[in-house]
C-alpha cells in the first residue's frame, strides 16, 4: 500500500477503460442506482451538490438525470478524467481540485465522493475538509471498497491506499465531526463470488479486461442480482458485509 499523502495517479489507460465500460457495466449502473436512491430517500431538500473525484462524470450525470433541478458541481484531481466528464455533462461546472487542499466553508448542501478517499493516505484531512465545506445540516455521501482481506491486483491497478473496514470508516467520519445517518455494505449478495475471483487471482497479473469487458450474459445476470439487493435495501435491510460500503452522514 502506498504511503504518500496525495491522491495516487491512475494509470492513464484507466480513464479510457472507465469511459468505455461504465454506461453498460453492472457494477457502475447498480452503484448509481443505490446513490440516487439514498439521496432521494434520506437526503431530501437539497439545492446544490458537489461531487469530489468525479472521474469521467458517470455518477454526476446519473444524479443530474435523477435531480434535474439540483445545482451541480464536480471536481477531479486528474485532468484526464475531466475531459470525459465535460463531454458527458456540459451543463455541470467542472474543475480540477486536490481534495487535500479543498478550502470551501459552509458552501454546499451535499458533498458526494464515490470510491475516491481510498486513494488518499490523508483521508482524515479530506473528511475534515468535507465537513468544513458543508452548510449546517448538510450531508456527506461516501462509497468505498470494503474488507482489507479482499485486497488484490485490482486494488494495485487502481492505486488504492486501503480497503476499509466499517469500523475504520465510521471512526474517521465521526472524528471529522459528522453524525452518521445511514451505513450499509453493498455488493453483498455477490460477495462470495467476488471473494473467490479476487483471492484466486491474487498471485496472477491483473488484467482489467477481466472486470471491465465481461460476457454480456454474465453482466446481465450480475445486474439482476444487484436489482434484488437494491430492492432489499429499499425494504430496510442493511447488509453487514459486501464488496463496498456506503455511508451517509450529516453536519450538525
Amino acid at each position: 500500500m502506498n504511503s504518500s499523502s496525495s491522491p495516487q495517479p491512475f494509470p492513464e489507460e484507466a480513464f479510457d477503460y472507465l469511459a468505455f465500460a461504465e454506461s453498460g457495466h453492472w457494477w457502475f449502473l447498480s452503484r448509481n442506482q443505490i446513490i440516487t436512491w439514498i439521496l432521494k430517500d434520506k437526503a431530501r431538500g437539497l439545492v446544490d451538490f458537489l461531487e469530489v473525484g468525479c472521474g469521467t462524470g458517470f455518477v454526476i450525470s446519473g444524479i443530474a438525470k435523477a435531480f434535474p433541478a439540483l445545482k451541480l458541481e464536480a471536481s477531479e484531481y486528474f485532468e484526464d478524467g475531466l475531459i470525459y466528464a465535460r463531454q458527458r455533462l456540459p451543463q455541470c461546472r467542472f474543475r480540477q481540485l486536490d481534495a487535500i487542499a479543498m478550502a470551501e466553508e459552509n458552501t454546499y448542501d451535499c458533498i458526494g465522493s464515490f470510491d475516491v478517499i481510498e486513494h488518499i493516505d490523508a483521508d482524515e484531512t479530506v473528511l475534515s475538509n468535507f465537513h468544513r465545506g458543508l452548510r449546517a445540516g448538510g450531508f456527506l455521501l461516501l462509497t468505498v471498497p470494503q474488507h482489507p482481506w479482499l485486497w488484490s491486483g485490482a486494488d494495485d491497478f487502481a492505486h488504492h491506499v486501503r480497503r476499509y473496514t466499517v469500523q475504520e470508516l465510521r471512526r474517521k467520519v465521526l472524528h471529522a465531526g459528522f453524525r452518521i445517518e445511514y451505513c450499509t455494505s453493498f455488493v453483498s449478495l455477490l460477495l462470495p463470488l467476488m471473494a473467490l475471483q479476487r483471492l484466486s487471482s491474487r498471485n496472477q497479473n491483473y488484467n482489467p479486461d477481466d472486470e471491465f469487458k465481461i460476457n454480456p450474459l454474465l453482466n446481465a445476470a450480475l445486474y439482476l442480482v444487484m436489482q434484488l439487493e437494491l430492492a432489499l435495501l429499499r425494504l430496510g435491510l442493511r447488509f453487514p458485509a459486501g464488496g463496498s460500503l456506503l455511508l451517509l452522514a450529516s453536519k450538525s
